[in-house]
């Protein structure tokens, strides 16, 4: 055999002809499947065997089955088409004038009330640009950014880890919100006055640390009356009058047509949202900026 007759590729058209007489045990079925005719899918497979110098396929009765061989090129010639399934997706963004992909992470109430006016005013500017946007709690969306499974996360802060640069860009108040019609102290409510409400108050995370401190008083641990994983869920139940709550002021400015009331507390309570990005990232980014040449 010529010493160079190994350095021939490998037809992804022959190996997927292979793998679906494999499967289905029939030349015929697989042409059927691949849209050819018989004879086609025959030339296929023949040719990936004199490719090999083995005998892929063998017939038992009626039923077209791998050789021994055939079996261990099986796996190989599954993975290498996944790999080009695979391979392909990943180019689909780029097509037709696509210029590329961004994976945000993000809190709920910052992807429903922040993310969609920013995003429509980058896909104006870059009208092929996919955009995916994963909504979770913050410290999941940190370990998918630091994983590489997320290009930039937009959390409340602070955010803890080595690798990540911050860069604060939003402050927001949070406001007490309680049923429509009650009435609210002058100047705001104090942490005393919303320590004697039934508060309904978000579950973890940096938001309801702040929250928690702002209450907080010598030797008293604040119970709320309920948590919740949804801010969205918590202003209906406050406007159907189970109880007060505190929460970020982008998720009241359309305040169901007036069915809570609002009020700054006092003192104010603010919160911060904060861009991250994965330290290699920014320094990359910082570098080719000041590259002049």
């Amino acid at each position: 055999m010529h010493k160079d007759f190994f350095c021939m590729p490998l037809h992804l058209d022959q190996l997927a002809a292979f793998v679906n007489v494999a499967d289905l045990g029939s030349f015929t079925a697989a042409a059927d499947k691949e849209g050819l005719t018989q004879p086609a899918v025959s030339l296929q497979v023949k040719g990936l065997e004199q490719r090999l110098g083995v005998r892929l396929i063998e017939r038992v009765g009626r039923r077209a089955q791998p050789t021994a061989a055939g079996l261990d090129l099986l796996v190989h010639a599954r993975r290498l088409l996944q790999e080009s399934a695979a391979a392909e997706e990943a180019m689909m963004p780029y097509r037709d004038g696509a210029s590329g992909r961004v994976r945000i992470g993000s809190g709920g109430t910052a992807s429903i009330h922040l993310l969609p006016r920013a995003i429509a005013v980058a896909r104006k500017s870059m009208p092929g640009l996919e955009i995916t946007v994963r909504i979770g709690d913050a410290n999941d969306i940190l370990r998918d950014l630091e994983a590489n499974r997320l290009d930039i996360a937009v959390v409340a802060l602070p955010a803890s880890g080595r690798n990540f640069e911050i860069e604060p860009f939003y402050e927001e108040e949070l406001l007490a919100v309680a049923p429509a019609g009650s009435l609210m102290p002058e100047g705001g409510p104090d942490a005393a006055f919303m320590r004697d409400r039934t508060l309904l108050l978000y579950e973890g995370g940096n938001t309801r640390r702040a929250i928690d401190a702002w209450l907080a008083a010598p030797d008293t641990r604040i119970r709320p009356a309920m948590e919740f994983g949804s801010i969205e869920a918590i202003k209906e139940l406050v406007a159907v009058g189970l109880g007060w709550s505190i929460l970020p002021g982008l998720a009241l400015k359309r305040d169901r047509a007036g069915l809570v009331t609002t009020s700054s507390l006092n003192p104010r309570l603010t919160r911060r949202l904060g861009m991250v990005l994965t330290r290699g990232l920014r320094e990359m980014m910082k570098c080719l900026r000041a590259f002049k040449g």
